[in-house]
C-alpha cells in the first residue's frame, strides 16, 4: 500500500477515534462559525490529530477548520491533502451516527487518494488511482501494525452490484425543492423508485458501493465536503458532475464552493 494512503488510513482512524471519545461526553463544546454553521470540540481535536498524522507526507493541508490560505499561495501547489476532519457536524450533534472523517490527496485540480471514516459503525473506504476503491471495517482493537492487512481484509467496491429497484440517496439534513423535483421526474420516468436519507459523505459512498445509483446534490457544498468520497466514487467507476455542465467535479478553486452536482454510477 502506497506511503499516502497509509498515512491517510492512520490519520482518519486516529481522528475517529478522538471524535468518538467526544461524541460520548455531555458537553460537546458548541460554537457557531461565521456562516452559522456548527462547531465543535471534536471538529477541532480530529484536525490536529490528521494534520499531525499526515506531516510526514511533508505536504501542504487545506482543511475545513484551517481554510484561511490565500489563493494566490495554495494556486501553487502540485500536490496537497484537502480535508474535512468533522464531515456532517449537525449528524453529530444529532448523535445519529452518520458523520466521517474525510481526507484527499489532490493532484492540481483531482482527488488521487481518498479516505473516508465512519467513526460510530468502524466502516472505512478508502481509494486511488493505484488500487481502485475499497470498504473494509475496523476491528475495535486495530493497532498501526495491522494497517498491511487492512487491503486483504478490504472488498472491492466495483464487485457489488446495483439495487434491483432504482434508487436515490438523498440528503438527511438539506433537502431542497431542486431535489425534490428530481425525485419527481425519476419517478415519472421509471415507476419504482426507492428513496434513502443520509448524512455526510457518507451518500456518495453508498454509490460508489452500488447501494444507490444516483445522488443530486442541489444544494452548496464546499470542497473539502465532497473530495475524499469524490476519489471513493471515481475510482469505483462512478461519475461526480457539475449538474449544469456535466464536467467532472475540480479542487482547489479560487472559491471553493462546489457547484450543485450529480454522482452516478456506471449502471446503464
Amino acid at each position: 500500500m502506497e506511503l499516502n494512503l497509509r498515512l491517510a488510513i492512520l490519520a482518519a482512524i486516529k481522528a475517529g477515534e478522538e471524535i468518538l471519545k467526544i461524541y460520548n461526553e455531555d458537553d460537546l463544546e458548541i460554537e457557531l462559525k461565521s456562516d452559522q454553521s456548527p462547531l465543535t470540540k471534536a471538529d477541532r481535536n480530529s484536525h490536529q490529530v490528521i494534520v499531525e498524522g499526515l506531516k510526514a507526507s511533508g505536504l501542504p493541508v487545506l482543511s475545513e477548520e484551517g481554510n484561511a490560505i490565500p489563493y494566490y499561495e495554495r494556486s501553487k501547489w502540485e500536490l496537497f491533502w484537502l480535508i474535512d476532519p468533522l464531515d456532517g457536524t449537525k449528524e453529530f450533534i444529532k448523535k445519529n451516527g452518520e458523520f466521517t472523517v474525510n481526507i484527499a490527496l489532490i493532484a492540481l485540480d483531482t482527488p488521487v487518494i481518498g479516505v473516508v471514516y465512519v467513526p460510530v459503525t468502524r466502516v472505512l473506504y478508502f481509494a486511488s488511482e493505484r488500487t481502485g476503491s475499497f470498504k473494509v471495517n475496523i476491528e475495535e482493537d486495530f493497532k498501526e501494525e495491522d494497517i498491511t492487512r487492512l487491503f486483504d481484509l478490504a472488498e472491492s467496491l466495483t464487485d457489488s452490484q446495483y439495487p434491483t429497484i432504482f434508487t436515490i440517496v438523498a440528503s438527511r439534513s438539506h433537502s431542497t425543492k431542486e431535489t425534490e423535483e428530481f425525485v419527481s421526474k425519476k419517478q415519472e420516468e421509471l415507476g419504482n423508485v426507492n428513496l434513502i436519507s443520509s448524512g455526510s459523505s457518507i451518500k456518495l459512498c453508498l454509490v460508489a458501493e452500488r447501494k444507490a445509483h444516483v445522488y443530486p446534490r442541489l444544494a452548496p457544498t464546499m470542497e473539502w465536503d465532497t473530495a475524499a468520497a469524490h476519489a471513493i466514487a471515481y475510482y469505483s467507476d462512478c461519475r461526480v458532475y457539475d449538474y449544469a455542465t456535466g464536467n467532472e467535479l475540480k479542487y482547489n478553486k479560487e472559491n471553493m464552493l462546489n457547484p450543485w452536482f450529480v454522482v452516478s454510477g456506471q449502471y446503464e
